[in-house]
């Protein structure tokens, strides 16, 4: 089993040019539309109440925040660090045009030109999985997803549907996860996942050596 073990805050940063300087591609980079309840992911994932701050103000935060994540595999003790990048909510944001233009400017050169992000996270409200913004967010990842990058899409809030709701929006989006942040569901899952996309060369190298 894997878990986190640790996770603390870095550094913010308002563009590219601020990021972090790093050779490694160990970037998880979480991403959703205003209100959709990343921070509270980012809390429950790392075990970590105050992490990523919640915001009663949806488009509050207009920074990039990097934190430092611990993951420990308990079959062999091994720990390993990675960056988890929350970055602003899109949408719903109460700024001037040239403000929000900017914003969205930043954001966009970060997600096509920041190479060392290994997994973009795009977190989707359950109740509203149709969204336009949410299938632009999609489409765009996909244009720029470079070949030794991956989208996984996360539906937030499950607890909110009912058995019938969860089956249909399982059957429409099979290669998503489904998780609930306020009942800890699909919390294991999900480090999981991640944790094996960020040492998916490390396997492979096993697999050979086998």
């Amino acid at each position: 089993m894997v878990e986190i073990v640790e996770a603390k805050f870095v550094t913010s940063a308002a563009n590219i040019s601020g990021a972090p300087e790093t050779d490694e591609q160990n970037e998880v980079v979480f991403m959703a539309r205003s209100n959709v309840g990343k921070s509270s992911l980012l809390n429950a994932l790392t075990n970590h109440k105050g992490l990523a701050k919640v915001s009663s103000t949806p488009g509050k935060t207009r920074l990039i925040n990097y934190f430092d994540v611990t993951f420990i595999d308990r079959e062999n003790s091994q720990k390993s660090i990675a960056k988890f990048v929350d970055l602003p909510g899109f949408g719903y944001a109460k700024v001037s045009k040239s403000m929000k233009y900017d914003w969205e400017r930043n954001l966009t050169d970060y997600i096509s030109q920041r190479e060392q992000i290994k997994l973009f996270i795009h977190l989707i409200d359950c109740r509203h999985p149709d969204l336009e913004i949410d299938t632009s967010v999609s489409e765009f990842l996909f244009d720029n997803c470079r070949e030794n990058q991956y989208i996984l899409q996360i539906f937030t809030k499950v607890d909110k549907l009912n058995q019938k709701e969860q089956n249909a929006l399982r059957t429409k989006f099979p290669n998503a996860m489904m998780v609930s942040s306020s009942k800890k569901r699909g919390m294991q899952k999900a480090i999981q996942v991640i944790y094996d996309i960020l040492h998916e060369n490390e396997q492979e190298r096993e697999e050979i050596d086998d």
